[in-house]
């Protein structure tokens, strides 16, 4: 392409470094090429105008090296721990035209498929990481080889609101079959962009060949000889390409993306058209089908708002707006515990695992104790047998975490933080105690969902080392953590919980002292709308089919997930602070009187003792799905404004990175705030919008 629409970025170059390789055996001169973008595995590789120009001039050589007889084959690798990850996305943004998104499209495919026009056997060396078209120009090679230590294989693009559009809807289901392919290209993104390793990669048929990381690339080009050499021809699964078998299975994939996403998120819906049609089209009209795809889905909002999504957790995430310096943060060297139930164990096992100091736990007596203890033992045992520690590794975790019923244990510990019932008088009486013992630098932290910092702190002698510290269930896998500044909370402090955060691995964001904090009291107020609905007369089944999309669950399956007396809990603490939004369900309270444990029967349908509990209203009112979801969200948009204007957090950016990483909401609206923009919701509600045009969105011509 001599000439080029595209608007000039800052791309990180992705070099195409060819080395001659002389083949073993006597098989003939190899030409090896390897992606590197010159920097360590921190930035990983990825494809722009620029380095699909430097790789395109890379093949057009080696063309003509093979038609000369002067190479045997080709082959292609990553730089140390990175194969590639795919398209460069920070060039998006600048993308304004429909023509300009319809080039890097073509872009790619023209690139890529010089490596199946070379005229001598071509392999891919799958070394390290490989995402989106990291994944894809593999796929143009006559055979891969894949490491066993591979930690992440995807196509994520549906994730972010694209399509694997370099190759992937047709050459993946051609190669590894439909069904296969489809948990790759639509499953795992919409799993919460769930990854794969190499070995599991291996067994879907992605490669001919899986390797041990230690001889990869000295094994994958003895494997290339060969085959070259004619001494080995890899066999590969047949596949099926009927149209009962294929069909069948885009059908049932597209039941699953709309139950979903509610139609929302136009990618997998149009990536399941590629694969449906990848049956009979041929390789030309599918990768113009996948050019034409990516151009419309380049110029969506979705997409915009899933870019700006990924760069709240791969960057703001990284750099707490407000946090103080971090100089300030004392060391953590042993960790106290007050509780040993199950979000307290589960807290110990993240302390042990990732800042690998001592962990103590205490309870009331010792059987309490004594459980939680187990509970952490129990779960190394489980990582050990998954391999994701090995037996000395385990060994020292178990060492780490012990148990007192006294809390004179805490005495040498530089951060406690309490995960005891949610009652003010209760966590004062426990920081009161735990004061008596421990230093007065000690950081006490608490684990509160929505009570009062300020207030629990009063009465302390060293009020100014209490901070909120709130996780999110399960402990392990949510990335959040909400980090509250009480009034009295000094620097030092603050600072000490930003760096433990930072150490645990957590996306910490700093949180004004108030009512919930962030995610709770959105939820709250999103939960209390979804309650008000259901009593005023609009059944369970209309209210929870209103949030497919919106919300990564319906609303009384999460109110099941937290548990019932805890949504009820929130609901009531809100409801205190602010009694004119906040509306608490007397039907709920009524399933946490009768102790059941959640809305949904074990068989996943709602609990029929659930239904008869509830009491219709006088005068129902039914609305339909669409006017549940929408005032529900006029509810949403209502609370961030007033959240953004008491100042709780820094920015709307904070408030879609909470709700992101501590509630899952999808990366194709952009957390709530783009959602609501797009929508009209957020003028509409509240006069204004939440970011500027272009932020989240197709900027305007």
């Amino acid at each position: 392409m001599t000439t080029t629409t595209l608007p000039a970025t800052d791309e990180v170059v992705t070099h195409a470094r060819v080395q001659d390789v002389a083949l073993p055996g006597g098989a003939g001169t190899f030409a090896l090429i390897t992606l590197d973008n010159g920097f360590d595995h921190t930035k990983p590789n990825s494809f722009g105008p620029q380095g699909l120009a430097e790789l395109a001039g890379v093949l057009d050589e080696l063309q003509r090296r093979a038609e000369a007889g002067e190479i045997v084959g080709v082959g292609i690798t990553g730089k140390p721990f990175i194969f590639a990850v795919g398209a460069d996305l920070t060039g998006v943004p600048a993308i304004a035209t429909r023509e300009q998104a319809l080039e890097i499209a073509r872009l790619g495919h023209e690139t890529f498929q010089k490596i199946s026009d070379l005229p001598v056997p071509t392999f891919a060396f799958v070394n390290g990481a490989s995402m989106g078209g990291g994944v894809e120009i593999a796929l143009y090679a006559d055979h891969r080889t894949i490491s066993s230590g591979v930690p992440a294989y995807a196509t994520p693009e549906c994730f972010l609101g694209l399509v694997p559009g370099w190759g992937g809807t047709y050459l993946l289901p051609h190669l590894i079959g439909v069904e296969n392919a489809l948990t790759l290209i639509v499953a795992n993104p919409l799993a919460n962009n769930k990854m794969i390793n190499g070995k599991q990669a291996f067994e879907l048929g992605v490669a001919d060949e899986l390797i041990e990381p230690v001889t990869f690339l000295e094994d994958s080009i003895a494997f290339a000889a060969k085959v070259i050499r004619g001494e080995e021809s890899p066999a590969r699964t047949a596949v099926d390409t009927s149209a009962q078998a294929w069909d069948g299975a885009v059908e049932a994939a597209r039941q699953q993306v709309l139950a979903k996403t509610g139609g929302s998120a136009p990618a997998p819906l149009r990536a399941l058209d590629l694969v449906q049609a990848a049956r009979t089209a041929s390789r030309e009209e599918a990768f113009e089908a996948e050019n034409e795809a990516l151009a419309d889905l380049l110029m969506t909002d979705e997409l915009r708002s899933g870019l700006y999504a990924f760069d709240l957790v791969q960057k703001r995430a990284k750099r707490p707006a407000g946090a103080p310096d971090k100089s300030l943060a004392r060391p953590v060297t042993k960790v106290g515990i007050v509780g040993a139930g199950l979000m307290a164990s589960q807290m110990a096992l993240l302390f042990a695992r990732r800042l690998e100091v001592p962990v103590v736990l205490t309870d009331l007596d010792q059987d309490r104790v004594d459980k939680g203890v187990q509970y952490v033992h129990d779960e190394v045992d489980k990582l050990l047998a998954k391999g994701r520690v090995n037996p000395d590794k385990a060994n020292r975790l178990k060492g780490l975490v012990t148990g007192s019923v006294d809390k004179a244990a805490f005495g040498d510990a530089d951060f406690v933080i309490e995960a005891v019932f949610e009652e003010m008088g209760v966590k004062q009486k426990v920081f009161a105690e735990v004061e008596q013992v421990v230093s007065p630098e000690c950081v006490l932290a608490t684990n509160t969902s929505s009570l009062s910092i300020t207030e629990m702190a009063e009465g302390l002698q060293h009020p100014e080392r209490v901070v909120g510290f709130h996780f999110f269930n399960p402990v392990a896998v949510m990335p959040l953590l909400e980090i509250i500044r009480g009034d009295a909370t000094d620097d030092a402090t603050l600072a000490t919980a930003f760096a433990t955060g930072k150490g645990l691995k957590k996306t910490s964001i700093l949180v004004k002292n108030s009512p919930s904090f962030v995610v709770n009291r959105l939820l709250g107020r999103f939960m209390g709308e979804a309650g008000r609905i259901a009593d005023e007369g609009t059944p369970f089944e209309v209210v929870e089919k209103a949030f497919a999309g919106v919300t990564p669950m319906p609303p009384f399956m999460l109110i099941s997930l937290v548990g019932p007396a805890i949504a009820l809990h929130n609901s009531e603490t809100l409801h205190g602070a602010f009694p004119d939004r906040f509306y608490v369900s007397p039907n709920l309270a009524k399933v946490v009187e009768a102790k059941i444990p959640s809305f949904y029967g074990s068989d996943g349908a709602l609990d029929p003792a659930v239904l008869d509990l509830f009491e219709p209203a006088a005068e129902p009112v039914e609305l339909t799905e669409e006017q549940v979801r929408t005032r529900a969200l006029e509810a949403l948009a209502d609370e961030t404004r007033r959240m953004l204007d008491e100042g709780v957090v820094a920015d709307p950016r904070d408030i879609d990175l909470a709700m992101i990483t501590g509630a899952g909401f999808p990366f194709w609206n952009g957390g709530v705030t783009p959602l609501l923009d797009r929508t009209g919701i957020a003028e509409r509600v509240t006069g204004q919008r939440f970011l500027e045009r272009g932020a989240a969105s197709v900027p305007q011509a």
